[in-house]
């Protein structure tokens, strides 16, 4: 089968990647060339995305900021999954509200705000601190502002005016700030016919606002529970099919939805060595009518991000349960460059590989992830 990937990125790569041994064929449109290329060899070039539409079997996204336009034009051919209104939510705080709602999932309590007497209303309804988020195109903590001090306020809505004015489209989403204990993650899967199946939650550390590190948990069946059930009512309200990911905010015994990502996502990376089946694997499977695979946890495992830097010590790469995976970036500051996979045949073991990376890697770079990791270990 030939599937194309709208967007050319890493997700891309590791989905083309993940279902080689399927003899499933990836081609990738990337949004700013606007050509049709191979994921895993960017200089081959094999049209534009008329041509791509028409090479495929199935059309998906890696990321949910894709032009209308190019999503109309794919869910026209009968090929997209999901579909073009499961992106859009995704690519928009307001539509992703809406769904919540409509699901009754827990979420933070919320106003939308498109002019100064909404903004008025969001104070009114709630009480500081207060978080405003960008509608559209907000990710890895853009788009964000943060109002702790009623006199921080003038100055708020002045910045928030600014933003709302430079961008017809844009609008704002007030959220009251929630004192969460951590934030977990659910990585899932809806095929075709309805099947569903998730991984093990996972938990999430944040560097500058930025996915550093991910935990997949294990024996915490009641908030598991919790997961799925908002994975289920959230994909079959939308018809989803492929992989989605939802991250909650836990208080106490108590998960409220934080965004939602219709497509593979960082969180789910260490799927990889942790699991039978990959996230990528069954999101090209769900797309292409393929059964799921097993999702089930097969080792402990844990996944580090490399954010910013193009090279790690090479002992490393000798270390047991350890794999390194680069997505052939350039370095830039902050910048996702790659990610490693560490794995251990019990938790036990799998800590203390964990605590022998965090001396190993160097300080200067990764100074937040180790303190995280050896807190945590």
């Amino acid at each position: 089968m030939n599937v194309l990937v709208l967007g050319a990125g890493q997700l891309a790569r590791m989905m083309a990647l993940a279902v080689k041994p399927l003899n499933i064929e990836i081609r990738a449109y990337d949004v700013g060339s606007k050509q049709v290329l191979n994921p895993l060899a960017p200089e081959q070039v094999f049209g534009n995305l008329t041509d791509g539409i028409q090479y495929a079997d199935a059309i998906t996204a890696e990321f949910e900021h894709v032009a209308h336009d190019v999503l109309a034009l794919c869910e026209a051919s009968g090929k997209l999954k999901p579909t073009s209104q499961a992106i859009k939510i995704g690519g928009d705080r307001r539509l992703e509200k809406q769904l919540l709602e409509q699901c009754q999932a827990d979420n933070a309590k919320h106003v939308i705000v498109k002019d100064k007497e909404s903004f008025d209303e969001a104070l009114n309804q709630l009480s500081l601190p207060i978080i405003f988020k960008s509608a559209l195109e907000g990710y890895d903590g853009k788009g964000q502002w943060r109002l702790k001090f009623e006199s921080q306020t003038s100055q708020t809505w002045l910045e928030l005016n600014e933003f709302l004015k430079s961008n017809a489209k844009q609008g704002i989403v007030a959220e009251q700030m929630v004192p969460f204990q951590r934030e977990v993650s659910l990585v899932g899967m809806r095929g075709h016919n309805g099947e569903i199946k998730v991984y093990p939650l996972t938990e999430n550390h944040h560097t500058d606002g930025v996915l550093s590190v991910s935990l997949a948990l294990d024996n915490e069946q009641k908030i598991q529970q919790q997961a799925t059930e908002v994975f289920t009512r959230l994909t079959n309200k939308i018809d989803y099919v492929g992989t989605l990911a939802i991250e909650f905010f836990q208080v106490g015994d108590k998960l409220l939805v934080n965004e939602i990502a219709p497509r593979v996502h960082n969180s789910g990376h260490w799927t990889q060595q942790g699991a039978d089946t990959c996230q990528f694997a069954n999101h090209i499977r769900a797309v292409c009518g393929l059964p799921l695979g097993n999702t089930e946890l097969i080792r402990p495992t844990a996944m580090i991000n490399i954010l910013g830097e193009d090279t790690i010590p090479n002992q490393m790469l000798s270390m047991p349960g350890v794999a390194v995976h680069w997505y052939g970036k350039s370095k830039r500051p902050g910048r996702k460059m790659g990610h490693i996979n560490v794995s251990g045949d019990s938790q036990e073991q799998l800590n203390q590989r964990l605590s022998t990376i965090a001396d190993i890697l160097p300080d200067a770079a990764f100074a937040d992830i180790n303190a995280y990791i050896k807190g945590k270990c």
